[in-house]
């Protein structure tokens, strides 16, 4: 059936696989989210190792799916991947950079003769929470405001944007109202799903007043983000977009993402689908007493993240435009890989949902008994 498909279909699907991926790191990022929050609801040590160790649980889950997309998008549209991590490679390695210390931190804060101290590598799972996930915001809000980048004949990107007579190499994407705003958005959904999660985790008979506490975060947390959710939303209806025309001649088109929404009502729907389950699972967190509030909130931040994904990609738009040349931007055609690699990786990614079923027959085996307090404190914790 696979070697049935043409061209076109494979590049279509290969993008929904890894938009697919890169929602469910979104969902992920609750460690993130989890980590910014600890100075904040835990207020003793006990309570720092409850929090870190429910985490660490967790930990390499989006860091290994954070690899995963880069893979799924270097194998599937590696033009794509050698403009951006060729151009704007300083913004990517600062995001490597924030979750490179996060594994340190998770191995090394209770290491016997740490002397840099404990609250040195909780600094650093702050600056993954935040820095990280606002770096991760802004480069994928460059999929709407585009990069200033040019491709020779050969395909050899120049980044065009200089500050000073100083070539930012991509890390311009955080001068963007727009970029910075999705990116802040995503920080403070992070924060919601960590603090949802925990609550879901942990055994919080011995920790009540650190339960109000995340019940109280994930309130704060959700109204935070809503300025910001509101400006990114009425800025991608508002906004021009590049459009491509039938022999690939990209150009300015008015309300570009506002007539895909309209020509794709699929991703319109996920888009209120996914926004009404997080608010479903912040009302469960916040007022209801439930501990279930992480699962429609990670459902409906999945189905948001498709939408993200999805909307700049199709109905003949640039995925990936260039403010600087209009011509070298990418689109999902002339970004992918072969007819043959594609089809090729697509009998390989029948074996996916084995491997999904078998994280979540983990997930399920770890979160099968809350995390106790002696759990926190044993000598091999986090």
């Amino acid at each position: 059936m696979i070697s049935n498909l043409d061209y076109v279909t494979l590049q279509q699907l290969w993008w929904i696989i890894c938009s697919v991926v890169g929602s469910l790191f979104l969902f992920l990022t609750f460690v993130q989210g989890g980590q910014t929050l600890l100075w904040q609801v835990a207020k003793t040590d006990t309570e720092s190792a409850f929090v870190i160790n429910s985490l660490g649980r967790k930990w390499e889950l989006p860091f290994t799916t954070l690899v995963l997309f880069g893979g799924a998008l270097f194998a599937s549209f590696p033009k794509f991947y050698s403009t951006s991590f060729g151009g704007a490679y300083w913004v990517w390695i600062l995001i490597l950079f924030t979750f490179i210390i996060q594994a340190v931190s998770y191995e090394y804060r209770t290491k016997p003769g740490n002397v840099w101290g404990s609250k040195t590598y909780e600094l650093f799972m702050f600056i993954n929470g935040s820095v990280g996930v606002l770096l991760i915001g802004a480069a994928v809000g460059t999929f709407y405001t585009g990069s200033a980048f040019s491709l020779n004949s050969m395909n050899q990107v120049t980044w065009e944007y200089t500050l000073g007579g100083v070539n930012l190499r991509g890390l311009e994407a955080a001068f963007s109202l727009f970029n910075l705003s999705l990116g802040l958005f995503l920080v403070f959904n992070a924060r919601v799903l960590g603090a949802l999660y925990l609550l879901n985790s942990l055994d919080l008979v011995a920790v009540t007043e650190m339960e109000k506490r995340l019940r109280k975060a994930v309130w704060i947390n959700f109204l935070c983000s809503l300025p910001f959710l509101l400006y990114v939303v009425v800025s991608i209806l508002l906004r021009d977009g590049f459009g491509v025309d039938e022999s690939g001649v990209v150009s300015m088109v008015s309300f570009k993402y506002f007539l895909n929404l309209l020509a794709l009502p699929h991703l319109l729907v996920l888009l209120l689908a996914g926004l009404g389950l997080v608010i479903w699972g912040v009302m469960l967190g916040a007022f209801k007493g439930s501990v279930k509030g992480i699962w429609p909130a990670g459902l409906g931040t999945v189905l948001v993240g498709l939408c993200v994904l999805c909307l700049p990609a199709f109905n003949s738009t640039a995925f990936y435009p260039s403010t600087f040349d209009l011509q070298s931007s990418l689109t999902i055609f002339n970004a992918s890989s072969s007819k043959f690699t594609l089809s090729t990786m697509t009998y390989v990614a029948l074996g996916v949902p084995f491997v999904l079923a078998y994280v979540a027959y983990l997930w399920k085996m770890m979160d099968s008994k809350k995390l106790s307090t002696e759990d926190a404190l044993d000598h091999e914790a986090y």
